[in-house]
């Protein structure tokens, strides 16, 4: 009998776990609580509780050719870099081609996930399930966590002194939705990560007067904004090196700075009644709304917080996918981690992993576990905290350089190039692997999942046909 799998969301990563689980031989079974899959990318014009939200004009930052499920190119036609109904269009079109949907149980909220009593030994899970006002409680041999990292915001109240007798409005980033409601308006964006960003360069064509402060006091130095370049890779970064956080893709920022449309100003020192004064003494006055674009906190309200925090209240995640201190490895998170490079490839390739760990797991003897022990698992997490505060700061979020992290997940099955044995064997496309970009077909060259088509997709990843050949500027 197949082991049962199950899954939390049908997003990107839900997807690409269902899909590899029925590579390994799995039986998945996935819930969704809205009524379609896409999780981000589903849009909505009002917020729903429990579930990501984009802003109508979102656009994908990375294009097509890096962001696909490594083994389903996107259809020819489709722009370089998709509006997000581009983008659902084309997850829906996966999910029926790989005939995922059958999986899914769509308008089904996942209340609780606990061990079986039986866990030591069996490391079976109960998940405990309610749709039309009915619950239902399911035993599974694992589950995978898929539920993302945008669906709790971040908005830090207490850190900004006088915005409790602001009198304009304030809200997240999460409720933006589009610029029509602020025109006319003065507008304070805090936060100066990507939704940040893309807020404040939409709000300048409609607001009055538009002010961006850093919340981070760092992150931008406006005399050095003509060292930037663009990298497929690593988007907009620096050649002199000062931006060390996640990076900013914006097309239209550095302009809009440089022309005085969009202001740059250090972080809010304090609030009064109708204005907002940064650190450098300087004050914005006549304030309509402020909005908080400050990211998001990990929620995992169905699941005992002390199986992802074992850290000083941080999560704490092997490889940024298995909780360390589990007896057994029976629960798996997707599409946590943000590496810089895109979600799906990057959710495809854990979830591989992750499905792989549970197969050799159930069909081992006496269920020993395929991963290091609690130790080992432990000093890896601190060697790459170490790291990260090295490179990124601070900061909540699971970081990792994207080709290192996926380098490393697709040796752990066999499914990194191995570029000496190409160059044996296909000089072409060893060439094309080793000097190209790191496009997602590269990992399904070989090891479990293997694509008959990713050779071809890799030498012709640089034909571009007449309507994809377009900046997203251009729609």
């Amino acid at each position: 009998m197949s082991k049962r799998v199950g899954i939390i969301g049908a997003g990107v990563s839900g997807l690409a776990a269902i899909r590899c689980c029925l590579e390994e031989g799995l039986e998945p079974t996935c819930f969704e609580r809205s009524n379609d899959v896409g999780g981000l990318w589903k849009f909505s014009d009002h917020t729903e509780e429990g579930r990501a939200s984009i802003y109508q004009s979102v656009f994908t930052n990375s294009s097509k050719e890096m962001m696909c499920f490594p083994d389903f190119p996107y259809p020819d036609g489709y722009p370089n870099y998709m509006h997000h109904s581009k983008l659902q269009e084309y997850i829906k079109t996966f999910a029926q081609k790989k005939d995922l949907l059958r999986y899914i149980q769509f308008e089904t909220l996942v209340s609780s996930i606990k061990k079986c009593t039986s866990f030591l030994v069996t490391g079976q899970w109960v998940v405990v399930t309610e749709k039309d006002g009915k619950q239902e409680s399911t035993i599974f041999d694992a589950v995978m966590i898929c539920s993302g990292h945008h669906v709790y915001p971040n908005l830090p109240t207490d850190s900004f002194p006088g915005l409790d007798r602001f009198r304009g409005n304030y809200l997240h980033s999460r409720d933006y939705k589009n610029p029509e409601a602020f025109k006319g308006k003065r507008v304070l964006v805090i936060g100066l990560g990507n939704s940040g960003s893309d807020i404040a360069v939409e709000l300048s064509h409609l607001a009055t007067q538009n002010v961006l402060p850093s919340f981070v006091s760092d992150w931008l130095d406006v005399q050095k904004m003509n060292t930037w370049f663009k990298h497929e890779n690593y988007g907009l970064m620096p050649l002199n090196g000062f931006l060390r956080k996640q990076p900013v893709f914006n097309d239209e920022l550095p302009s809009h700075i440089l022309c005085g449309i969009v202001s740059i100003k250090p972080s809010v020192k304090e609030f009064t009644e109708t204005s907002a004064v940064f650190e450098d003494g300087t004050v914005f006055e006549a304030i309509d709304s402020v909005i908080f674009a400050t990211g998001y906190d990990y929620s995992y309200p169905f699941l005992d917080e002390t199986i992802m925090k074992s850290r000083n209240n941080e999560v704490t995640l092997f490889k940024g996918i298995f909780p360390p201190l589990m007896e057994k490895p029976t629960l798996a998170v997707i599409g946590l981690v943000q590496s810089l490079g895109a979600a799906i490839p990057t959710a495809d390739l854990q979830a591989r992993w992750a499905a792989k760990c549970f197969s050799i797991f159930f069909s081992s003897f006496l269920n020993s576990c395929t991963l290091p022990t609690m130790n080992a698992m432990m000093d890896d997490i601190e060697e790459k905290m170490g790291k990260k505060l090295k490179w990124f700061g601070q900061s909540q979020t699971l970081q990792t350089d994207y080709i290192t992290y996926m380098d490393e997940l697709g040796s752990f099955i066999g499914a990194k190039p191995n570029i000496p044995w190409l160059f044996l064997t296909d000089p072409h496309l060893a060439l094309e692997v080793y000097f190209g970009p790191c496009s997602p077909y590269q990992f399904r060259l070989m090891g479990p999942g293997k694509w008959d088509g990713a050779r071809n997709a890799i030498l012709t990843q640089w034909n571009l046909d007449s309507e994809a050949n377009q900046d997203k500027s251009c729609q």
